[in-house]
């Protein structure tokens, strides 16, 4: 059997997919940073980066699969053509090495956030969506990213792509957007929300949607990878069923919170520092991003559980490994 190479396999989603490749009996080889190691799986890891097209030549060579799970994924950057060359550029790069590799089966991980929705309702791969309805150079990047990875199944790659809502659990080592809500929780800094809403999933359920988009999805569909719709409050309140702690019930306006980002992401331009508060991510909230994921269940049989689990083990990680918002994990 032919290796997978895995990218992002030293993050959060791509943690979880390589371990549910070792689960199948497949070899996994993972693409990595200089630095950057995979935590507790026996991977074959490879020095590599997505802007050199060389490494990734040396990279895909003898794979049969390739699952490109990693993502700039950063709501503000010092410079945000950093976002494109790695997200778009990146992306390219490697569809274009694992064609000339002739990998037989290629899974991209897209977002959510290249979904359609309307106003005031649910969106499906289906629904009409823009560049110019993306916020923020993260979504644009990816926008563009997954357009690469369309032409490239167009073109005769066999190229599968999935739309993850925001997955929670385990493992969310840097952590991500959605992870920082929960421990933003359990720090108790998080004295008030706004009025948004978004698609949590199990990150071990979006993982294992990755191997049955793998096993059955058709060439150049996109899938969404979602469980359930929830308001911001309402994953507050499950945290702080989880937790014993009490839910914030102060309600910020929007127009508040956008006030804080404009001036949080000012000053990290002065700083250099990330801001506390991105404006790209109050951008974002201003619409809930609820869709369904109908199609994965039908045509997948992509079938997650409910948040509450996942965020449960979300939470029971960050506490064992000793998270701090200001400090990295515990040794």
């Amino acid at each position: 059997m032919k290796p997978a190479l895995v990218t992002g396999a030293s993050g959060f989603l791509g943690w979880h997919v390589a371990r549910v490749l070792l689960e199948r009996g497949y070899r996994v080889r993972a693409l990595v940073r200089p630095g950057s190691r995979v935590d507790a799986l026996d991977v074959e890891c490879v020095t590599g980066d997505l802007r050199d097209a060389a490494s990734l030549e040396r990279a895909v060579a003898g794979c049969g699969l390739l699952f490109h799970v990693a993502a700039d994924y950063r709501l503000w950057a010092r410079d945000p053509g950093e976002l494109y060359r790695s997200n778009v550029d990146g992306t390219r790069n490697l569809l274009q090495a694992a064609q000339d590799a002739g990998v037989e089966r290629v899974v991209y991980t897209s977002t959510v956030g290249c979904i359609g929705v309307p106003p005031g309702g649910v969106g499906d791969e289906q629904m009409p969506v823009a560049l110019e309805d993306m916020a923020g150079d993260y979504k644009r990047s990816k926008f563009l990213a997954e357009q690469v990875a369309l032409g490239f199944a167009h073109g005769g790659l066999d190229v599968v792509i999935v739309n993850p809502t925001a997955p929670v659990g385990d493992h969310d080592v840097k952590p991500t957007p959605t992870g920082k809500i929960v421990l933003d929780f359990l720090n108790g800094d998080m004295p008030a929300f706004i009025d948004t809403g978004l698609n949590v999933v199990d990150v071990r359920d979006t993982a294992l949607g990755h191997w049955q988009a793998c096993e059955r999805g058709r060439p150049g569909e996109r899938y969404i990878l979602g469980s359930e719709n929830l308001t911001l409050e309402q994953i507050l309140q499950k945290l702080a069923r989880i937790t014993g702690r009490k839910a914030p019930t102060i309600r910020l306006p929007y127009l508040v919170a956008y006030c804080a980002g404009a001036c949080s992401t000012a000053w990290a331009g002065v700083s250099g520092h990330p801001p506390r508060v991105p404006l790209d991510a109050v951008r974002m909230a201003k619409k809930k991003m609820w869709v369904t994921h109908d199609k994965a269940k039908r045509e997948l049989g992509f079938s997650p559980a409910p948040a509450d689990q996942a965020l449960s083990r979300a939470v029971e990680w960050f506490r064992g490994a000793g998270y701090r918002l200001a400090h990295k994990p515990a040794a």
